[in-house]
């Protein structure tokens, strides 16, 4: 395609002139890949349709079973299982000039849950059993914790509820971040169904419009939060069965949530039995080859080669997979500056320079541009959201402009910047300059996803907000009855970091399951270092349903600013603009929406009669109070005051310590 003298990326940011030559080849890039994919398949849909090529699929027209699998250096392919009583050699699979192999086998051959691997006779003659590359279940057997893939053919498939809907129309995304597995009480693994009916309607109470799931693409180790993932379009079979995760999807659409994956394509396990790694015993295939280029140096994973045409199909196809056959509603792409950046993001970004240099990816780049145009393609309306710390410029602009076709990114530097102020200093020394400065120093023109805390921050070796402000007294004094001068300071501020992050830091909102009430303890997935224990690796929902605790106290704040923000459209809005920033007072007010937000930070005293200019005059009443008693405040504010502004345009309010006020005008 024919496309403007000038890009885009460029017209819209100055800065980024120099260059442009670099844009434009970026985008030669991608107009020569997708030109060159259409030219052959049609279509880069049709490209991403490897589901139906590749794998187990039944030949439309015989019914025959046919299988195919990509291996382009093997000597040899058997297809084994429970169908052939494991003979390695009844089963040999034919290769063809483009290095797929296939086999055909009567239609009755196979069925419904049995248990099948391919024997792979590699270029370096190591003979291994491999689970195919493109199942679409596994399992594993308790006992020696061995994979197989399973043949997923039910006789009833899942019957959706719910038609298909156009995500576009949940509007802003107010994410809630989820496990699967971790999301009971119990110390043990819970599934797809007890989320679906137990979870769910916790997020829908609480006002969030999506869910984000993590750990859905099969992963070995369960400790590694699925991000070391082995099978790509095979659900996680701890959880349950595909029907059980497309309940979980019905389920959440019946309540108007919309259901993101969290898609790992930025690496890949490097076991053998399990995963991709050396398939065809060639060194590489999927992954890059060579010991410096092939290796995640923090990860300890496999790199996939992006440059390769049969791994951008098995990858696209892994998106249309999801897309089509779950329902998801888009994707929160894992990873993303570990792809873009050779150093996978261990080199500063110290200049605009950083963004253009050699050690940028151009294969990664084109790949991360089909991804987006594809998903865009087949699900107008979806969430694309990009897990970048560097700050790629244009990764949230469209692809036609040079940029990548994100539709948000994650504000990665705000949680940071929460934790290291917990860590390093005491409130008493918070800077409201600093505070302001992080809030809102982004990349204006690209949707950020804004978040004080996520799952990084609840791990084990870390601790949440909640956690790092009350610590131990949550154990003894987290009851109504019981006074901690610990506990009241942690709640005051729990609620206005969360409240100022949602308000300033972004064009969305994300929260990881129980912080919004402030989930004491971290995570400690079960290992050999903590006896296999499932103690840390849950969700304690009776803490916040127990009338006694403070914790519900938390919930029905965090329930409350996001209705507000939903309901007054806040994060839609331009950002949020200074009215005034006390360093002398620690007072921090802004507008944003209509809304005036008034934080006092000071946690000594009182400021009585505080004036401040408002947004405009008239009068002023109060909307959402965090000192309110229902979120564990002390009442202290008369909601039924109205405040109005004086000739020069100021308002005087009643700044009580440690809370925050948001007003708006009278109508």
């Amino acid at each position: 395609m024919r496309r403007p003298p000038i890009p885009g990326l460029v017209l819209a940011d100055g800065w980024l002139a120099p260059f442009e030559r670099d844009i434009r080849g970026r985008l030669r890039l991608f107009d020569a890949k997708r030109e060159g994919i259409c030219r052959r398949w049609g279509s880069l849909a049709a490209f991403a349709d490897g589901c139906r090529r590749m794998g187990f699929n039944r030949d439309p027209r015989t019914d025959e079973w046919v299988y195919r699998e990509w291996a382009p250096g093997a000597r040899g392919l058997w297809l084994i299982g429970d169908f052939n009583g494991w003979d390695r050699s009844a089963h040999p699979m034919q290769p063809t000039a483009t290095g797929v192999w296939e086999l055909r086998l009567p239609a009755a051959a196979l069925q419904h849950g049995q248990r099948v691997k391919v024997h792979v006779v590699g270029a370096d003659l190591q003979h291994r059993d491999r689970i195919p590359a493109w199942i679409r279940y596994t399992e594993q057997n308790p006992d020696n914790f061995d994979y197989c893939g399973l043949i997923w053919e039910p006789a009833k498939p899942y019957a959706w509820r719910y038609p298909r809907w156009n995500p576009a129309k949940l509007g802003t995304p107010f994410i809630y971040e989820a496990h699967v597995g971790m999301s009971g009480e119990e110390p043990r693994i819970h599934s797809y169904r007890e989320f679906a009916d137990k979870v769910l309607p916790r997020v829908h109470a609480l006002g969030y419009n999506l869910v984000q799931l993590m750990a859905v693409q099969e992963h070995p180790y369960y400790g590694s939060f699925g991000y070391h993932v082995s099978s790509f379009f095979a659900p996680c079979n701890r959880f349950g069965t595909p029907e059980d995760l497309k309940y979980l999807i019905d389920t959440a659409h019946g309540l108007g949530i919309g259901v993101l994956l969290d898609v790992v394509h930025s690496h890949a396990v490097k076991n053998m039995a399990e995963g991709l790694n050396d398939f065809d015993g060639s060194g590489g295939q999927y992954f890059k080859a060579g010991e410096r280029d092939s290796r995640h140096p923090d990860w300890d994973s496999c790199l996939f080669d992006y440059g390769r045409d049969q791994v951008l199909e098995f990858l696209l196809s892994n998106l249309r997979w999801w897309l089509e056959e779950y329902r998801f509603d888009g994707f929160r792409f894992d990873g993303v500056t570990s792809m873009l950046y050779i150093h996978h993001g261990h080199e500063p970004f110290t200049e605009l320079g950083c963004y253009y240099n050699t050690q940028v990816n151009p294969d990664a780049i084109t790949y991360l541009q089909l991804a987006t145009t594809l998903v865009h393609e087949l699900c107008p309306g979806a969430y694309l959201i990009a897990e970048d710390m560097s700050g790629m410029p244009g990764l949230c602009r469209p692809v036609d402009e040079g940029g990548f076709g994100f539709t948000h990114r994650l504000a990665m530097g705000l949680p940071d910047y929460w934790i290291k102020l917990l860590k390093e200093k005491k409130d008493e020394e918070w800077s409201v300059g600093d505070m302001w400065y992080t809030l809102i120093n982004r990349r204006y023109g690209e949707p950020n996803i804004a978040y004080a805390e996520s799952h990084d921050q609840a791990l084990v070796g870390d601790k949440t907000i909640a956690f790092r402000l009350m610590d131990a007294e949550m154990y003894t004094h987290m009851s109504c009855e019981s006074h901690s001068l610990i506990i009241d300071r942690g709640i005051a501020l729990h609620k206005m970091i969360r409240l100022a992050t949602l308000a300033a830091g972004g064009e969305g909102w994300l929260n990881f399951m129980g912080n919004e009430f402030g989930h004491p303890e971290w995570i400690d997935f079960p290992r050999e270092g903590n006896g296999n224990s499932y103690q840390y690796c849950r969700r304690q929902w009776s803490l916040v349903d127990n009338e006694l605790l403070r914790y519900r106290h938390l919930n029905a704040f965090d329930a409350a600013m996001v209705q507000l923000a939903a309901a007054r459209e806040l994060l839609d809005a331009p950002p949020a603009q200074p009215l005034n920033m006390d360093e002398s007072n620690r007072v921090m007010a802004f507008c944003r929406a209509g809304l005036l937000f008034v934080f006092n930070w000071n946690g000594e005293a009182a400021i009585p009669d505080y004036r401040l200019p408002a947004p405009q005059a008239g009068n002023w009443r109060i909307v959402l109070d965090s000192d309110d008693p229902s979120f564990g405040g002390f009442g202290r504010q008369d909601h039924r005051v109205i405040h109005g502004t004086d000739a020069d345009g100021q308002l005087a309010l009643y700044l009580l310590p440690r809370t925050v006020l948001v007003l708006e005008a009278c109508r």
